[in-house]
């Protein structure tokens, strides 16, 4: 396929270019050239200008990675992740592109506010946007953004990863103390490791087109936390919040996140591990 890659110079967007240029014809839309780019447009996805430069391109797929991150301000949020998305979709529908793969986020649910309450655990792939920051709100827009695209080009099909934290190979995870409570909690105990995330995407854009739009976690196997689930949510929720599914066993540091979906869709999970085992303990 010829593959456009937005934000292909990025720290994830550098290794995917990598991963699938010996298999397709990349096409890197960023501000600076990736190595491995069959082709590169220098500019930016919500540029009209820039888009012009690929116009010589026909663009089958896209894997749509660029964007402002969390403590963006409204402003950016809105006018570069949804305004600049919907001009980057409008373009590519207009010339026939009909698969699009978009880094959404975790932060959707809302999990960039310290005070944030899932409305049940672990937080299912469509929870809906409960976010107080500009990021998750954005992301929330640029999917609700696919949906009314798809009703217009209900032969397209979309595919919205909302990925969790995503961590370098070399990232050690913390070490949490009993009692203590992590920091954006819903956040920092869903990294994902990088290698997963390439894999992940890949496995989407390999799987066959099947028009619609789809919203799927993509986050770690288990949680990032040395502690159990039960023990440190309990201390953030409260005793009444329903934990039951932490207490299974085998369940003690399942995911805060479903992804069963994702198995379902795409015939991968992922495999590495950010949870601390330096406690001895190795059980997932």
């Amino acid at each position: 396929m010829n593959i456009l890659i937005t934000g292909a110079s990025g720290f994830i967007g550098r290794a995917l270019v990598k991963y699938l240029a010996d298999k397709h014809y990349v096409i890197c839309l960023s501000r600076k050239a990736p190595e491995g780019a069959a082709a590169y447009v220098q500019g930016s996805f919500d540029d009209v200008e820039d888009l012009k430069g690929l116009d010589t391109y026909d663009i089958e797929a896209v894997i749509h990675l660029a964007a402002v991150t969390g403590g963006c301000s409204e402003e950016e949020g809105l006018a570069v992740n949804v305004l600049g998305t919907r001009r980057l979709f409008r373009y590519l529908l207009d010339r026939g592109c009909r698969k699009f793969i978009t880094a959404s986020s975790i932060a959707v649910a809302g999990g960039l506010d310290e005070d944030f309450v899932p409305l049940e655990l672990p937080i299912p792939d469509e929870h809906p946007c409960l976010a107080t920051d500009a990021y998750g709100l954005s992301k929330a827009m640029v999917e609700e953004l696919t949906r009314y695209f798809h009703r217009i080009h209900t032969d397209a099909d979309f595919i919205n990863l909302r990925l969790g934290a995503v961590a370098a190979e070399d990232w050690t995870p913390p070490i949490l103390e009993t009692g203590s409570r992590p920091s954006l909690p819903f956040i920092t105990m869903a990294h994902v490791y990088a290698d997963d995330v390439i894999e992940g995407i890949a496995a989407a854009l390999h799987a066959p087109p099947r028009p619609g739009v789809r919203t799927l976690n993509l986050v770690g196997p288990d949680v990032t936390s040395n502690l159990p689930v039960a023990e440190i949510m309990s201390n953030i929720l409260g005793d009444s919040y329903n934990l039951d599914n932490y207490h299974f066993p085998g369940h003690n540091y399942k995911s805060l996140y479903t992804m069963d979906r994702f198995k379902e869709e795409f015939g991968f999970v992922p495999v590495r591990s950010t949870r601390d085992k330096k406690d001895g303990n190795q059980e997932n």
